[in-house]
């Protein structure tokens, strides 16, 4: 992992990845989704001189390891950031008969690449997904890629984000109505643990306990999880099915290294 030293001097970051990266499910100020990259970048900010760090956000929603690659990769090269953030290959992971060996080994030969251009790059592990209907089943597909980013990582000097580990996103105010993607509050919370990863002193605990709230009964519970997978988890799974992605169409929000 970098020392603390290095990463006050970062001046330039760039975003690589899909939907959890773009900040779906977390609008900002100007209309369009914030999430943890912009923030992770307004903490870096916070640490230059007025108007001394720019950042690029290359992340677009449904976009497969490929996607990114082919699309995202590039324009690393391009412009050179001090730092990269590449957080890929969990839509791959989601797909039916899909291998994370084989996921991982081009997630590998993607982070080779991006350490020739970008001077630190920072991978994130999945969430663990044990308490999500469902998706649970993943769960090992999901561990099995993590050991092999883990690995990744020490192999190519890349800092990790553990998002498996972050406890906090195990409660359901972490993450918004669609369970697929985080809340506000969820995105901070992986900003602060993405700056930690860093060797950045953060001012709050990524994993900080919840307020006490209402516990649902079991039958509540059940109410919300018919619910959900009717208005949201149906439609992805058939979207997926279709071929269909949710960002057909979407460009990049932040394509350029501009100051923040």
């Amino acid at each position: 992992m970098p020392d603390h030293q290095e990463i006050l001097d970062l001046s330039s970051y760039a975003a690589l990845g899909d939907s959890f990266t773009e900040g779906l499910n977390d609008p900002g100020p100007d209309g369009a989704f914030a999430g943890w990259a912009d923030r992770l970048a307004g903490i870096l900010a916070e640490r230059r001189p007025p108007g001394d760090f720019r950042y690029a956000n290359l992340a677009v929603r449904g976009r497969l390891l490929d996607q990114v690659t082919a699309e995202q990769v590039p324009q690393v090269r391009r412009i050179q950031p001090d730092l990269a953030t590449f957080c890929a290959g969990g839509n791959d992971i989601l797909r039916p008969g899909s291998d994370p060996d084989e996921v991982a080994e081009r997630f590998e030969a993607a982070v080779l690449e991006l350490r020739e251009y970008a001077g630190t790059v920072l991978i994130c592990t999945g969430f663990d997904t044990r308490g999500v209907p469902v998706l649970r089943h993943l769960r090992g597909k999901i561990a099995t890629f993590n050991g092999h980013l883990r690995a990744i990582a020490d192999r190519n000097g890349c800092a990790v984000a553990d998002l498996w580990s972050l406890r906090a996103v195990h409660d359901r105010r972490a993450w918004s109505e669609d369970r697929l993607h985080l809340s506000p509050e969820g995105h901070q919370r992986v900003a602060l643990l993405a700056a930690r990863s860093l060797g950045l002193p953060v001012a709050e605990e990524p994993d900080a306990p919840w307020p006490a709230r209402h516990t649902p009964s079991t039958a509540e519970q059940r109410r919300e999880n018919i619910q959900w997978a009717r208005s949201y988890l149906l439609p992805w799974v058939g979207r997926r099915l279709r071929g269909e992605s949710s960002g057909d169409n979407v460009e990049a929000k932040r394509p350029e290294l501009l100051p923040l």
